[in-house]
Order: C-alpha cells, then sequence, then structure tokens
C-alpha cells in the first residue's frame, strides 16, 4: 500500500512570485526545517498528515504538493512508461474522479495539455489493468488532483493535496474592482511587522481585502476555517479525523480578546457594502469600523500603527493627472493626519509614487498580478499633532 499519510516525502508548497520569504516565515513558525527556498515556494520534508495542517495554517501559500516520484523523461512515452508503473490504485479510488494539472518545459511537448493526457492515460490504464474500472478524470479540481512538473528531461510527478489554490481565502464572494488577491494582501502586512494589537488603517480599502487580512492575523485566525474540501480528502488512507482534529486546534488557537481599532473607509457605498459582506463571510466584519468618506476623512486614533494605501495605479491612458493629484493628496494626508504611524502605500506606478512627496524609509518588491509593484514605507514621526 501507497502509505502516504504517515511517510515522510518531499514536499513542495508553492506561492505566488515574490512571496516565498513570507511563506518561508509561516512554515518555521509551524515547526517545518525548509529544506530550500526559491522565487515561488520553499521545500520541506513532510508527510501528507503533515500537508493537512500546511493546507489549513498557511496564508501566503498556493499549493501543497507532495513528491510520488522523480524520473528523467525526454518524451511523452518516456513519462508515460514511468508513470504506468506507479501504484495508482493504492492511491485513488477507482470508483472516483481525479484531475492532472502541469507545469511542463519540454520541447518535444508544444501544448501542456497534451502531457496532462499522458498522465491522465498512464494513471486511469494502470487502474483499470488491476481493478476492472477507470476513474473519472476532468477538469475540476475538486477531488484528487495530480500534478507534473517537467522541466527539459527532468520530470516530477505530485500529489497535490490542495486541489483549489490556498492563496484565495474563501471570503470574497463579490470581489469588487481590481482586488488584492488574498495571499498577497497577508505578504504585505507582514512585511510591515505590524504587532496585530496596534490600530489598522487601511483608507480607499475597495473589497475590504487589507483589512480583513488584518482582522484575521489580530484574531490569530486561519484561512483554513473557511473552507471544507481540499484534494488530500479524496485519497485512499484518509483519516478524516486528522483534518478534523486540525480544525479544532486552529479554532483553540483563534484569540478574541484585546482585538485592535481597524479602519476601512472608501468613498463608494457600493465597494464598502461588498468590503462589509466579505468580512462577514470572514467572520470579521465585527472588528472592523467600516466608513463611507474621502480617504482624508478616515478616522485615525492618537495612538501609534499602520496605516496602508492600495490606491489605483493608473494603467489605463488618461486617467494620470487625477492621480497625480490624489496621490500628492495620501502624501499630505499621511504628512499631515498620521503622526506616529507607519506611513504604507502599495502601487504598480513609479511615477505616480513619486508624487507622494516623502521619501520612502523601505521598499519591498512584490508583483500584482504581472504587475510589477513596490511597497513603500514611511516613518511618519512625532510632531505636534493636532486632531
Amino acid at each position: 500500500m501507497m502509505e502516504v499519510f504517515n511517510s515522510p516525502g518531499k514536499v513542495i508548497i508553492t506561492c505566488n512570485r515574490r512571496l516565498s520569504p513570507y511563506l518561508a516565515q509561516e512554515v518555521s513558525a509551524l515547526g517545518f526545517d525548509i529544506v530550500r527556498s526559491f522565487n515561488t515556494g520553499v521545500e520541506v520534508k513532510a508527510t501528507v498528515n503533515e500537508c493537512i495542517r500546511l493546507n489549513l495554517n498557511l496564508r501566503v501559500a498556493s499549493q501543497v504538493l507532495y513528491e510520488i516520484k522523480s524520473f528523467r523523461a525526454f518524451d511523452a512515452e518516456e513519462l508515460y512508461k514511468n508513470l504506468v508503473v506507479i501504484p495508482w490504485e493504492e492511491l485513488l479510488p477507482f470508483d472516483g474522479y481525479f484531475s492532472v494539472t502541469s507545469h511542463v518545459h519540454n520541447e518535444t511537448i508544444t501544448t501542456p495539455l497534451f502531457a496532462n493526457v499522458k498522465v491522465k492515460d498512464a494513471i486511469v490504464d494502470r487502474i483499470k489493468d488491476k481493478k476492472g474500472l477507470r476513474p473519472n478524470s476532468g477538469p475540476e479540481l475538486s477531488k484528487a488532483v495530480i500534478h507534473l512538473h517537467w522541466m527539459d528531461d527532468r520530470a516530477e510527478i505530485f500529489l497535490d493535496t490542495s486541489g483549489e489554490t490556498l492563496a484565495k481565502h474563501g471570503y470574497r464572494k463579490h470581489p469588487g474592482k481590481a482586488p488584492m488577491l488574498e495571499a498577497l494582501a497577508a505578504s504585505t502586512i507582514m512585511a510591515t511587522n505590524w504587532d496585530g494589537k496596534s490600530p489598522f488603517i487601511n483608507p480607499m480599502c475597495g473589497s475590504g481585502t487589507l483589512a480583513i487580512e488584518a482582522a484575521l492575523f489580530a484574531q490569530k485566525r486561519m484561512p483554513g476555517l473557511q473552507r471544507m474540501n481540499y484534494s488530500f480528502m479524496h485519497v485512499l488512507g484518509y483519516n478524516e479525523d486528522a483534518f478534523f482534529e486540525e480544525r479544532r486546534l486552529l479554532k483553540e488557537k483563534t484569540d478574541k480578546t484585546n482585538l485592535p481599532f481597524i479602519v476601512a473607509s472608501d468613498i463608494s457605498d457600493e465597494a464598502i457594502e461588498i468590503a462589509r459582506q466579505n468580512a462577514r463571510t470572514a467572520g470579521v466584519e465585527h472588528l472592523i469600523q467600516f466608513e463611507v468618506c474621502d480617504f482624508a476623512k478616515t478616522t485615525v486614533p492618537a495612538e501609534q500603527g499602520v496605516i496602508m494605501f492600495n490606491p489605483e495605479y493608473g494603467e489605463r491612458l488618461g486617467i494620470h493627472s487625477r492621480l497625480e493629484a490624489t496621490y500628492k493628496r495620501i502624501g499630505d494626508f499621511l504628512k499631515q493626519e498620521c503622526k506616529g504611524y507607519r506611513g504604507y502605500i502599495f502601487t504598480g506606478n513609479p511615477d505616480l509614487a513619486k508624487k507622494i512627496g516623502l521619501r520612502a524609509s523601505r521598499r519591498f518588491e512584490f508583483f500584482n498580478g504581472k504587475l510589477d509593484c513596490r511597497l513603500l514605507q514611511y516613518e511618519l514621526y512625532e510632531g505636534t499633532r493636532e486632531k
């Protein structure tokens, strides 16, 4: 029997580009030793039962991949030969459903879909040969997921224990305009070193992702509590007690006492309504003060904390001059109304960032989708502060 649930193996935890330092921080905090870090993930040694824990506890990750086999394959024929000898009948239910995903860079393969079909054929042929029945397969990631990573002649086949990406935290039923991916929002908050106790102010909040992630951090509430289906549940040998025990621990860890003051403001009624609904789904609506107002009217309590903006970047032409004025006003607001705070602006537009008129003390590099972005940090020194 393939004993994946209790056999430690190579595990790759993936994330979006530039998020791996934050992912590494989370994985280490869970007590795992990191074998190596790279641009889009980290490697650890873990059992599939430990992958259950990783899936439920990570804010920044995308997938948790458990290696089944690595081998050399120059073309699709060799790929098939190496895969058909794996005892898939001990891993996947013969009357079940599975899907195949891949990351392929091999000169004999023009479309990754062709590689996926080869993987699927090998698995189905093997199970049909051993059990006389063929499992179903298709594109949905709601059941078992097998992942192929194939670079030149090096191939690795993984059990993707996550299925749907972990980078979405399951509370955003209403995305609003140009939302920030939850894993990215969580990483930017980690970059600020916010303590989870002092105020967190998020003007121009849009669909509320930053404020909601801040509230989840403050409560030590993990996104895993939002989700009841993972790929590992559809693998032979899965014991649901392990999952429910991990959920129980997550609930126990949640802290409902002395929570910080969190504000999310936006000039749009509609944005605030969407943000409020998302916060309700995430179970943190009561922790956030929502305000419909111009950002300059946002409540900023007198104690020190973090204030974070994610304004428009103006990729579309013709809105530049309006945005230049907005960025300048953001700079003025930070200077005049937010003394003693650490200010942050997340933007994909370096020209507009110059209009803020403050000197950034640090710059953190991120990508928002394909867009090269910066999180700019400003020390807003205490002067005389009138409120």
